[in-house]
């Protein structure tokens, strides 16, 4: 199904931004032959206020330890701790590239990592600047927040969403810019300089897309029974659903959404909810019950169940790299997707029992991995294409329990 794109001042202007940063890209191939780019008083391309720009990626790791309230923002290339603001209670660790969102009953707190990359399509640009608290968002520990380069949306467990200017966020200021009539199912998605949505208006809830001033501007005939999990791929927006997945795509003048069903009967306690990939890849992990991780490939529209032991957290690089499962025996063990054989397996990461469903996570970026042992007060750091092997550990003075990867 095609619904149509229309154009709003809101998405003009994010336009018209995208322009002159794709003209300034143009730019930087001329070889300086331009009169701006022989004026000593021209601004460098890629320029941003505040921050510096890195040749590689400078990822940082997000801490926090919901019974103490300690948090900081590990420097994966200096190896250096930074302090932020104790945060006690929180249930749940999201982030966006750049801002950590810590989930707590009062309130959910914003941490600007101060790493993050901008990607111009043929090429991306690494930024490093000072890690600073931002403040407070006023919505309880069920909130969802979703982000583009422009707007942040935040749903609360009600359902009634919020938007909030990105570039303020980014200046360390929470101005909300409105809130977004009616209530939605699930989060709300920034796409395209539009919003994904689903509306439940009394049956199973349908897609909807939605301009920035919150107005729908079309209704794809597709539904999406028990809508849970998202996420934001080079090749669209994956959807999760109780029969599968809806991928929605951005074409030219209009925004399509395709079914991608399991293609079998899959029980709810199986089913993919909370999905978990590279940034930037389409090979998207999620817990297929206990004892298996779906793998969904959105290249070929195709889901894998490959059966594990008994699973804590999953993640994969996609692109040939192993499906990494972090399993109860503590240890991190890799498996071909194509073939669900074991191929690699390290000693026992975790410190002390862990089971199902507990804290620790996998992050996955372009060369390696990170796995969290809270009890132990480590992050591992994983050459997933080396056989799992150990590259460094980092031993800190925060519990660990919270954990999310910025600036890839």
């Amino acid at each position: 199904m095609t619904v149509r794109r229309i154009v709003t001042p809101w998405a003009s202007a994010a336009l018209v931004l995208t322009a002159l940063l794709a003209a300034s890209c143009a730019g930087d191939k001329d070889n300086g032959s331009s009169p701006g780019a022989s004026s000593p008083s021209a601004t460098p391309h890629g320029y941003v206020e505040g921050a510096q720009e890195a040749a590689e990626q400078q990822s940082r790791l997000l801490l926090n330890d919901p019974g103490s309230g300690d948090s900081g923002v590990l420097d994966l290339v200096t190896g250096k701790m930074h302090k932020t603001a104790q945060v006690t209670g929180a249930v749940r660790l999201g982030t966006d590239g750049r801002f950590g969102y810590l989930h707590t009953s009062r309130g959910t707190h914003v941490l600007d990592s101060g790493a993050w990359m901008v990607n111009h399509g043929d090429h991306v640009h690494y930024y490093g600047a000072a890690v600073r608290d931002v403040g407070e968002l006023p919505v309880d520990s069920r909130a969802q927040v979703r982000s583009d380069v422009a707007v942040t949306a935040v749903t609360d467990g009600g359902g009634r969403t919020v938007l909030y200017d990105r570039r303020k966020l980014e200046k360390g200021r929470i101005e909300s810019s409105r809130t977004l009539p009616g209530a939605y199912t699930g989060a709300v998605v920034p796409y395209e300089e539009h919003l994904l949505a689903f509306a439940d208006e009394g049956g199973t809830p349908r897609l909807v897309v939605l301009d920035r001033e919150g107005e729908r501007v079309a209704s794809p005939d597709v539904e999406c029974e028990e809508p849970r999990g998202d996420a934001v791929t080079r090749r669209g927006v994956i959807l999760g659903c109780a029969g599968g997945a809806l991928l929605v795509r951005a074409q030219g003048d209009a925004f399509t959404a395709e079914e991608i069903p399991y293609g079998r009967d899959v029980p709810a306690k199986e089913r993919a909810t909370a999905f978990r990939h590279r940034p930037g890849g389409d090979t998207l992990t999620a817990p297929a019950g206990d004892d298996a991780v779906w793998v969904l490939d959105v290249a070929e529209r195709t889901w894998t169940r490959v059966e594990t032991g008994p699973v804590v957290a999953a993640n994969t690089a996609g692109e040939g790299s192993p499906l990494l499962v972090l399993e109860t025996d503590g240890s991190l063990h890799g498996y071909d997707i194509a073939t669900g054989e074991r191929t690699a397996r390290t000693k026992p990461l975790l410190t002390g029992g862990k089971r199902a469903g507990s804290a620790p996570v996998i992050e996955v970026d372009r060369s390696r991995a990170y796995v969290n042992d809270p009890e132990g007060k480590k992050v591992f750091e994983i050459d997933y294409n080396d056989g799992l092997r150990i590259a460094r550990s980092f031993d800190l003075d925060v519990k660990p329990v919270l954990m999310a990867e910025t600036g890839r």
